[in-house]
This record gives C-alpha cells, structure tokens and sequence, in this order.
C-alpha cells in the first residue's frame, strides 16, 4: 500500500512528488510511461516561464525537474496505468498483466493530446506527411514548403518554428482573428516566410504512396485552393486523456465535464475523496507550465492532508 500514486510525470506530476515526499509522505511513486517531463518538452520556444529570462525549449527547460523532484524520495516507474478503481478507502492501480498496485490517494495528471482535425485524408497520411509535432518532424522539411492548421498559441509558436526551417509556411485558420497570445499573433503577422490563408477550412489533405502531396481549402466565399506541400501539421485543441478512469460498464471513476475533462475544486479534489486531479486533464486549466505546477503543489499539499487524516 503506497501512500500517494501520480499518473503522469509532466510538471503537475513532478511537482506534485516534490511537495508530498518534503511534506512528509514516505512512498510516493510516480507512474509516467516514458521519461518524465510532459508533453512540454516538444515545445520548441517558452519564453514566459518565470525565472527563465532567456528562451529554452522545451526540452531545456524540464531537463533538471526529475533531479529536484525526485531528491526527497519520489519513485518513478516507467509503466502505464490502465486503469484506476476505488474499493473501499483504497484505489486500486491496474497495470499489465493483471498487476495490481494498492494506494491511498491518487492523483491523475495524464494531461491531454492533440485533437484530430476529422479532415479527409488525415487518418491516412498520419505520419506520412500528416503530424502534430512540429519540434519532431519540421526537421524532414528543411527548405521546403509546409502547412499549418491552426489559430491558437501552439498553432502560432510551431508555425514560427517551422519558419525558421521551411523555405514557406502556409498558416490556415477557419476565422479572420487568431486566438494566440498578442505577442506571438505579431511574430507571425511580420514574418516573411508566413503565408496567412484565413477564413479558410481545410477540405482535404491528398496524396501517393510516399505521402503527402497537398491540401485543399475552401474560404468563406466558397473559393478553393490547392496548396502544394509535403507536409501538414494540425494544431486544432487537445483531447483530455482520460481513459483510465472508466470501468468496463464505461462508468468514470469521478464527474467529470462534457468535454471530459476531471471536475476539481479550488484544492484539486475531485468527486471522490483522496482522488485528486492536476494540470491540462482537470477543468478550466489554463494549459501553462507554471499552472500545471501550480495545480500539483496544491494537489501534493492536499494528498498529505489526506493520507494523515
């Protein structure tokens, strides 16, 4: 029996270790299916984390965050969680091959992934051509020409990421306004190298047996567009990952939104005591580094309240 389970190792989770094991819990392990550090270290440009003055990527900026976290006694296991239940006071962990790992509290920071656009030929140039990650595969399209789909802040920053390789990016965007970050909308407002095609949706994306070859788009007035490109990468929200709440019965573990993300109070506490949710899974998260760390201090706190309850 382990005092405190964290399901996800980005910022929410490591921080979330941080304060529980300083505050006083003595086994708590952190679940994270890959290396620690979030969905954050793809980011290719952060500028606006406090005490960071200058610009790191993602990368850079989660590279001393397991050390710290880790030095007061958080375990980290490289497994995936299936599933999580509650029997009683205690939650159960379900892993592969039927293993079972019993805790006292846990908390679920499996943050979100990128939302699929539902164009045609999107699904069938999936990582040929088609991607969500810009800092992972621009790097197959230096000096060439690329597309974005997107009005948001990670639409905007990848697009000028991609500017710094690609000879032209092409920023598509449904409306006629971005809903990115002022700073970054002028960024991508005086950068040469982007092409904005607004009021425009996306009708297609075609292409060969190698891939990807271009897509189509139809603007406001009904015209289309056939743009020449190898590649297109989709920015369009994020899906919270959730799955593992949900029994055979497809009943959740905890309320959660329509858009299914976990229900919390001001503490991070869900529906059902000792089960507590942080970062960009939880609702009206701002979807920020220095929030999600934010949301784990206080679920950290809040675990140990519980568990000494």
């Amino acid at each position: 029996m382990i005092d405190l389970a964290i399901i996800g190792g980005g910022p929410a989770g490591l921080t979330a270790g941080l304060y529980a094991t300083r505050g006083g819990l003595k086994d708590v392990v952190m679940y994270e299916f890959g290396m620690p550090g979030g969905q954050i270290t793809q980011s290719s440009e952060i500028e606006n984390y406090p005490g960071v003055p200058k610009v790191v990527t993602g990368m850079e900026l989660m590279e001393s965050w397991p050390e710290q976290c880790q030095r007061f006694g958080l375990k980290h296991e490289i497994k995936e969680v299936l599933n999580v239940s509650k029997e009683g006071d205690t939650f159960k962990l379900l892993f592969a091959k039927d293993e079972i790992v019993e805790a006292k509290s846990v908390l679920i920071c499996t943050g979100s992934k990128p939302r699929r656009a539902g164009v045609e030929g999107e699904d069938k140039f999936f990582g040929r051509g088609v991607s969500t990650c810009a800092t992972c595969d621009g790097f197959f399209y230096k000096d060439g020409e690329v597309a974005v789909l997107g009005g948001g802040d990670t639409a905007l920053e990848e697009a000028l990421f991609l500017a710094n390789i690609c000879s032209k990016v092409y920023l598509i965007h449904r409306r006629e306004e971005f809903r990115a970050a002022p700073s970054t909308t002028e960024k991508v407002l005086n950068n040469p190298k982007i092409e904005l095609v607004l009021n425009s949706t996306v009708e297609e994306i075609q292409g060969d047996n190698a891939g990807v070859t271009g897509v189509i788009t139809k603007n406001k007035d009904g015209e289309t567009r056939d743009i020449k490109v190898p590649g297109i990468f989709v920015f369009v929200g994020m899906l919270p990952q959730n799955k593992i709440l949900f029994d055979e019965n497809d009943k959740s573990l905890c309320e959660l939104s329509k858009a299914g993300q976990i229900v919390v109070d001001l503490k991070m506490k869900t529906s059902v005591p000792g089960l507590f949710a942080a970062g960009d899974i939880r609702i009206d998260a701002a979807k920020q580094v220095v929030c999600a760390s934010g949301d784990g201090a206080t679920a950290g706190i809040g675990a140990i309240e519980y568990v000494n309850d």
